[in-house]
């Protein structure tokens, strides 16, 4: 848009929001959000902001808030992208603060979708960005198509953006799922089927979700087509084994004001019994249908509880079994907790398994343990670190080769690490370190479940099951041509983020359970005073597990049978909580003495222990401790307290 036209926008936008005489009758949602970007957030739109991308920390608490969610529309987002894929429109899921936690689009344009704010991680909320689809629709509550003009700012005026709201299935505003392209012919009707195919798809989701949400309870399909209520009724109702609705879909919220908390039989006249009969109809007509108190007709059909044999919900399956390799890995840390339940659902699923995590935090040792606790435990764990391996040696590891393939080689050859791992796990440990072209090689595995070893003419097959793990963002690596989009989508069949341990809530557990592995080992005592416990857990662990284990492995040694005082941990640990204390202190044997020494200044404990709990927000320590946030920065300058990612 050239220089006069964005000047006429702006005219436009300005003389819209100062239109007092619409203020009550405004209609028009475009026009309703110009006004609230001008009056409420004190936008203005000739100075449209460029494209905002939180950084990867940031994101990842976005996306964890809304984790088994973001799986189910994960899998509704890949099968409406097939749609749509030959066309130049990307999809967006953003949460209901407006913070893109999911994308699908062209990486080849990466470099322009990126800038325009079409990307993983971008913020579309309405105060940041003004008026577009993704915001308004979070305000409006309703789909919307955002087209080019449209746009509050100049800089989003070429962009066409459709969204749909997402609700969960207590009704609450969870997410927007956003169909956008950089380029769109100028008629707004242009995009009429994008209004269509969002609208379809976001309802496919939220059922979905909602589906999964009451797994355990017994679903009422309510439709107007009785061929199509088995797959797409107008309208579900969760309901127990007492007839009690317990959740409404959309669909069912719109048809009935109140029907969560009461029984099937006010809603429908009709006693549960005379539900199931006429459910279990094996053919429409009128015993196929039923009546609403609203006196309107559907037909039905009720699905069982997943995990039911009689009429009763019977136990989680994952309730159903002992894990302990992977019990022993938390305590009660609700981070954990969580992630524990989903790998124990996943262990004997047939799928791949991406972990993420900082480096240390175990994802060895998880997927080791998913191996353990899966039916694949008496078959072979492969572990092979993709970072490790020489990048000349890493093709003849996986792949194998044939007898006389290369000068050196082994006379009979060799079976590579993939082939070796059938029936059992391959471990592919930091899987963003991999060449591109071996990359071109897995893809080409996973797809075909076969292998075929350097020098060889025919391809073996495999029973693969592999986890991968990384402690960079895959999706930026993709981003930046260094990673394969089409390999990322195959590896992440579920993804599983290990928490660092600085934000553990069971570090006291992992301390202890640590400490008696390697006292074990050294054949010692173990024995922790209570200083040292102290700042054991009060250190920020920039090593994760990995680090913890090395420092109680170096204080056995010194501590050589005895008591584990402050004097025998690392200076990095005993210098973290105030800087030179141990130094304060050269003959101090006793714990009471070095407690002494760590209580000189209450005030940083307690800042210190308010940042961790609020996981470094500023804003949220200062109405904690009912001070300004330039307070909060200047005590931290003050004790020398810096946040864990600004760590060296």
């Amino acid at each position: 848009m050239n220089k006069t036209a964005q000047m006429q926008h702006i005219d436009r936008v300005l003389s819209v929001a100062h239109d007092v005489h619409a203020d009550d009758t405004e209609t028009d949602p475009i026009r309703r959000s110009w006004k609230r970007c001008i009056k409420d957030y004190g936008l203005d739109p000739a100075r449209s902001p460029a494209a905002r991308i939180v950084p990867s920390q940031q994101l990842r608490e976005h996306q964890e808030q809304i984790e088994e969610f973001l799986r189910v529309a994960r899998a509704g987002m890949e099968q409406m992208y097939k749609r749509i894929s030959g066309s130049d429109y990307v999809l967006l899921l953003s949460d209901a603060e407006g913070i893109t936690v999911d994308y699908i689009g062209h990486e080849s344009a990466a470099h322009e979708l990126k800038p325009a704010g079409l990307y993983l991680g971008a913020d579309w909320s309405e105060t940041y960005a003004g008026t577009c689809a993704v915001g308004t629709c979070l305000v409006e509550r309703k789909p919307i198509t955002c087209h080019q003009d449209e746009h509050f700012g100049t800089s989003h005026i070429g962009l066409t953006c459709t969204s749909a709201p997402l609700f969960d299935p207590e009704g609450k505003f969870l997410a927007v799922l956003d169909m956008s392209a950089l380029r769109s012919p100028r008629e707004k009707d242009s995009q009429l089927l994008a209004v269509h195919l969002t609208s379809m798809y976001a309802q496919m989701i939220e059922d979905a979700n909602f589906l999964r949400h009451f797994r355990n309870d017994w679903i009422l399909r309510l439709g107007s087509t009785w061929e199509l209520v088995d797959v797409s009724g107008d309208a579900m109702l969760a309901f127990n084994e007492d007839g009690l609705v317990v959740g409404a879909n959309t669909g069912a919220r719109h048809l009935f004001s109140a029907a969560v908390g009461r029984k099937l039989e006010d809603l429908f006249g009709k006693s549960v019994s005379d539900i199931w009969r006429v459910a279990r109809s094996s053919y429409g007509g009128e015993r196929s249908l039923i009546t609403s108190e609203l006196s309107r007709s559907f037909y039905i059909s009720v699905m069982h509880p997943q995990r039911c044999s009689t009429s009763r919900p019977s136990l989680p399956a994952t309730a159903a079994r002992d894990y302990p390799a992977l019990d022993r890995l938390a305590g009660e840390d609700p981070q954990m907790q969580r992630l524990l339940d989903q790998a124990k659902r996943l262990v004997n699923r047939r799928l791949n398994i991406l972990v993420h995590g900082e480096t240390g935090t175990g994802k060895e040792v998880l997927a080791k343990a998913l191996h353990e606790s899966s039916e694949r435990a008496k078959q072979p764990f492969i572990a092979v670190n993709c970072a490790a391996i020489p990048e000349s040696l890493i093709e003849s590891e996986l792949f194998g080769y044939t007898a006389g393939t290369f000068t050196g080689a082994r006379n009979k050859g060799m079976k590579g690490l993939i082939l070796q791992s059938d029936g059992g796990t391959l471990f592919l440990d930091e899987i963003g370190d991999m060449p591109l072209h071996l990359q071109t090689r897995l893809l080409r595995v996973l797809s075909e479940r076969e292998v075929l070893p350097l020098g060889a003419e025919k391809a073996v097959p495999v029973n693969l099951t592999v986890i991968a793990a990384s402690h960079r963002d895959l999706r930026n690596l993709i981003s930046e041509g260094k990673f394969r989009e089409d390999l990322y989508y195959r590896l992440c069949g579920a993804t599983l983020h290990l928490p660092s341990l600085r934000d553990r809530a069971d570090r006291d557990y992992l301390v202890e359970k640590i400490l008696r592995e390697e006292a074990e080992l050294l054949n010692a005592d173990g024995r922790l005073s209570g200083a040292a416990r102290q700042l054991l857990l009060c250190f920020s662990w920039p090593g994760n597990v990995r680090q913890l284990r090395n420092v109680l492995r170096y204080a056995l040694a010194l501590a050589d049978g005895e008591e584990i005082l402050p004097e025998h941990l690392p200076r990095e640990v005993t210098d973290s909580i105030m800087p030179g204390a141990m130094a304060l202190l050269p003959a101090a044997r006793h714990a009471d003495v070095y407690v002494g020494a760590l209580a000189v200044e209450p005030e940083s404990a307690r800042l210190l222990r308010s940042l961790r709990n609020n996981k470094w927000n500023v804003t949220a320590v200062s109405a904690e401790l009912d001070i300004c946030r330039a307070t909060v920065y200047r005590q931290m300058k003050k004790f020398g307290i810096v946040p864990p990612n600004r760590q060296s």
